[in-house]
Parts: structure tokens; C-alpha cells; sequence
């Protein structure tokens, strides 16, 4: 029940320099220093001896345009077709690794496997990331990752779904910000500072109109005689 996942095109190359692709949901980032990531695959799988052989792979992060050739490339076996051919996909050489990425990838991780843990249904590849590749177009002008430009998606029990939308950034829950400009309140606020104003200058008014009055009247203690 721990969804949605992260839908990723893993791309490989045999020993014999054919090159697969698999999908996968089970990904995900495992450590910081080294850098490192895991896929989990089932050991039927055609891809599963390719990587534990060659000890390669690249997560290729999947979009909006790539989901067809995602879901094809989960569902048909690299035994019996060409998916790059199929798909129509590109091959890219890979900057560190021989196995190859997909050039239609926004982003290219390249790894190679540390350790496998045999699970049970699945095997967990340990990999350390060795390079990453980020498209030129899906970087912003401060040179970050655009998550919103390249339109990912993620997976969820059988159903792909788009990504996008910003809901907040890390740390924003008790981070002091400022509040958004609401019009309707700097309007009425002022309102208050010109009635608050109104009401000052007509207290100064009788204030000013009563001293007079006294003056006038010889009552005030500033009558000359007065001690």
C-alpha cells in the first residue's frame, strides 16, 4: 500500500551488446553519501540476469509522453521484441557505464550494482549511482530540475497518473512567511486608519475649539494675574 511509486524505464545491455528495457515501480533513492539507489525485480524476469551479470543498469525517469512506452515496456518481454524498436526510443551511450539510456529520458542515472539481496519474490539491487544526465530543456534558470516542464508520472495500483502541481517546499511548515496580499484587507485596513485619523482630528478640533473658549472666557490658568 505504499503508493504511488515512481515509474521508471530501466535500460540494460548484454554482454553480446543487445540492449533492453524494463519497468519498474519498486525504485527508489537508498543513501546520500555515496549515492546510491535499489530496483527490486522478480528473477523471472528476462532483464534480471542481463543486470546480475553485467552489473549495470540506468533509471531512466519516465513522462507524460513516455507512458505508452512505459506500460509496453512493462508488459512485453525483451525475449521476444526489440522494445527500442517498437517504441521507437533512442539509444544514448551512457557517459560511465556500457549499458545504455534512453535518449527521450528526461533524466539518465547510470549505476552499477553493489550488492544483491535475494528476498524471496524479488531480488533487491543495491547500485551505486556513478553519473546522472539531466535534459538541457527541463532545467530551470537557476539550473534546478523543473518537475513541472518534464510532466512525470507515477504509478499506482495498475493506473499511471501525472505529476506537477507544487503544494509547498521543504520546510515551509515552520518556516515564518510572509502572508499573501489580500486586497479586500488592505482595503478595509485603510478604511480603519482613515476613520481612526477622522476621529483624531475632530477630538483635536474640540479640544482646540474648548482652550479657545476658556481663553476667551478668562477661566484658563494662563490668564495674565492668574498665580
Amino acid at each position: 500500500m505504499l503508493y504511488p511509486l515512481p515509474a521508471v524505464m530501466v535500460s540494460l545491455t548484454d554482454k553480446f551488446g543487445k540492449s533492453n528495457i524494463i519497468t519498474l515501480a519498486w525504485a527508489g533513492t537508498v543513501c546520500t553519501n555515496p549515492p546510491m539507489l535499489s530496483v527490486s525485480i522478480r528473477p523471472e524476469r528476462y532483464s534480471y540476469d542481463i543486470i546480475k551479470e553485467t552489473g549495470e543498469f540506468v533509471v531512466n525517469l519516465t513522462t507524460k509522453e513516455l507512458t505508452y512506452a512505459t506500460d509496453y515496456c512493462g508488459v512485453k518481454s525483451g525475449r521476444d521484441v526489440d522494445k527500442f524498436k517498437e517504441m521507437r526510443l533512442t539509444k544514448l551511450s551512457s557517459e560511465k557505464i556500457k549499458a545504455v539510456a534512453i535518449a527521450e529520458s528526461p533524466i539518465n542515472i547510470e549505476c552499477k550494482v553493489r550488492q544483491i539481496m535475494e528476498l524471496g519474490s524479488h531480488s533487491l539491487f543495491l547500485a551505486d549511482v556513478v553519473n546522472v544526465r539531466v535534459a538541457e530543456k527541463y532545467l530551470d534558470e537557476k539550473g534546478r530540475f523543473n518537475l513541472k516542464k518534464a510532466d512525470l508520472i507515477a504509478y499506482s495500483h495498475g493506473r499511471y497518473y501525472e505529476l506537477g502541481k507544487e503544494l509547498g517546499t521543504f520546510g515551509y511548515s515552520i518556516r515564518k512567511e510572509s502572508k499573501p496580499f489580500n486586497k479586500q484587507q488592505a482595503i478595509d485596513k485603510e478604511v480603519r486608519i482613515s476613520k481612526d485619523t477622522v476621529k483624531s482630528l475632530q477630538k483635536k478640533k474640540f479640544a482646540d475649539k474648548q482652550f479657545t473658549n476658556k481663553k476667551q472666557s478668562g477661566t484658563g490658568k494662563h490668564k495674565t494675574g492668574i498665580r
